[in-house]
């Protein structure tokens, strides 16, 4: 598969586009006056802490207070007990036992929790570990966190206190003594390797925490992990000193910001398949080539200045894919087509038919339909970037095969994602249920913003439906006023129209039965539902 990435540059935002084999598969768009905060680290101050939902909220400087949830902060050490009459051997066995869970701490004074307490009673069981939030934080605390998910929406960012700092190869986790290995390097021997020279580095270089091999790190050769483990430690103890100098009035404090999108996408997107890397900006392209050479040589050769008059995305058709990524409705080639939906709660996909009528039997032309939709769903999910409960309603299949083939397809085509995804066995109802993982808004979120005509809905009253309830209020006010001779309906014209030709006669019996005239005023800048009666 051919890769190639497209980053345009202009004085309001960056994006930069992943084509598959010349397809849009995904789109990141950051404007200049409203940055991404995940991966940001700040000093932040606890604003309030909530003992009924386990979480406190956190002031970072920004228009909300972040979120912080008991589950995302640095485990406590594991509580220490004590038993009676237990031998020495069998003590220093457990102790032995339990080394490998043990939870390095990053040396941030701020961060540090309490050391537990070792009961000297003969108890059978001593609970020493606070893990309670409300014993874990106060008000008016300055704690180390760093920015797991944008504000979404109305909800504030979400934070940990488990810092992790990603670099081209490597993962440091500086509050764990955990090593891991990317998911996505499959071969058994080369993740053997890769574990092995890890922990080597480490003693080498006396690395306190640790690490996880991103899936960029298969086959890289040890000088260049060791490379990137002191980068990464350069970079933590510049932290930990920027930490120590910020001043202490101050309720909050950027200590670390992440890499701007351009150079974000180089150490993240770029993999050996990827076939160019195309910047329609010299400054940025000249960051860029600097940036690679240090980080990512293999691809300095392939970074490409475009100069031509014409749009880098119009050359690519990325600006017409971008805008039918923001429909509703989703064409498959063989006729079919997708609803998609997105709500507060989760996104729907509904899976149709539409003119594709098959050949052999509708089994198979449902069969057929399904796998088609799997390819589109997939591609779908990262473009728009959908995330959270997602819930796909295929058309129902008899043959349990065939269940099975579609549910093996959508997961072959869901490996390709760089986001963690979950999938649920075909219900009884034909649905897959799914998750997404999310830490930004959507395409849909980013770009756009509620209808103002509908409030967000999708759909408006009909004219008709505004007429009678326009009736109806002329009742309510001849009842309430004596006084007005004359009543004046001000509405769209749409509703007018109505008014004057199928309604006329309604108009005419209440005129007659109030005694009063009628008359109508046209307002083009009202929706719809929007209308108003003048009392003269």
């Amino acid at each position: 598969m051919s890769e190639e990435l497209l980053i345009n540059i202009s004085p309001m935002e960056s994006r930069v586009a992943v084509l598959d084999n010349g397809i849009l598969g995904e789109i990141y768009i950051e404007r200049h006056h409203k940055l991404g905060l995940v991966g940001n680290i700040y000093l932040g101050t606890v604003v309030r802490v909530l003992p009924g939902m386990q979480a406190a909220f956190v002031d970072i400087g920004q228009s909300r207070t972040a979120f912080l949830h008991v589950n995302d902060m640095q485990r406590e050490p594991r509580p220490i007990v004590e038993r009676k009459n237990k031998a020495p051997e069998e003590s220093k066995k457990e102790a032995n036992t339990n080394t490998d869970n043990t939870v390095v701490e990053n040396g941030v004074d701020s961060l540090d929790v309490s050391p537990p307490v070792v009961s000297a009673q003969s108890t059978d069981v001593v609970p020493v570990s606070k893990t309670l939030i409300q014993h874990r934080l106060h008000e008016s605390q300055r704690i180390l966190v760093q920015v797991t998910k944008d504000q979404l929406g109305s909800k504030g960012a979400r934070l940990t206190t488990n810092v992790s700092l990603p670099s081209r190869y490597l993962v440091y986790l500086p509050s764990s003594d955990h090593i891991g290995i990317s998911q996505r390097i499959d071969g058994e021997e080369e993740r053997n390797r890769l574990k092995t020279e890890l922990n080597s580095l480490m003693q080498t270089v006396n690395l306190k925490g640790g690490l996880i091999a991103r899936t960029a790190a298969e086959r890289v050769p040890v000088d260049k992990l060791e490379e990137d483990i002191y980068y990464l430690l350069q970079l933590w103890r510049t932290i930990c000193a920027r930490r120590q100098e910020i001043n202490h009035h101050q309720s909050s404090e950027l200590i670390y910001q992440e890499l701007a999108l351009p150079l974000r996408s180089i150490r993240d997107l770029v993999h050996t398949d990827t076939a160019k890397v195309v910047i329609d900006n010299a400054q940025i392209y000249e960051q860029v080539r600097h940036f690679a050479k240090e980080f990512v040589p293999f691809v300095y050769d392939r970074i490409v200045h475009y100069t031509a008059e014409q749009s880098l995305f119009d050359v690519h058709r990325v600006e017409d894919d971008l805008r039918d990524a923001l429909k509703r409705r989703v064409d498959l080639k063989s006729g079919g087509y997708l609803i998609i939906d997105q709500t507060e709660a989760m996104t729907t996909i509904d899976v149709n038919t539409g003119s594709f009528v098959g050949g052999r039997s509708l089994e198979d032309t449902v069969y057929k339909t399904n796998l088609e939709a799997t390819h589109a769903i997939a591609r779908q999910l990262r473009l728009r970037n959908l995330g959270g409960i997602i819930i796909l309603d295929f058309i129902d299949m008899l043959e349990q095969q065939h269940k099975d083939d579609v549910l093996e397809s959508l997961q072959s085509q869901l490996a390709q994602d760089y986001a963690k995804t979950k999938i649920t066995q075909v219900s009884e109802l034909g649905l897959v249920e799914m998750t997404r993982k999310r830490t930004r808004e959507s395409l849909g979120q980013q770009l756009c913003e509620p209808c103002s005509t509908c409030q967000g809905r999708g759909f408006v009253k009909t004219a008709e439906t505004v007429c009678f309830e326009i009736f109806r209020e002329i009742m309510r006010c001849a009842r309430t006023y004596n006084s007005p001779k004359k009543f004046t309906v001000v509405a769209h014209a749409a509703v007018i129209d109505l008014l004057l030709t199928s309604e006329s006669d309604t108009v005419a019996d209440l005129e007659y039965l109030l005694g009063r005239v009628i008359t109508f005023d046209v307002e083009n800048l009202y929706t719809q539902e929007q209308y108003d009666i003048v009392l003269d």
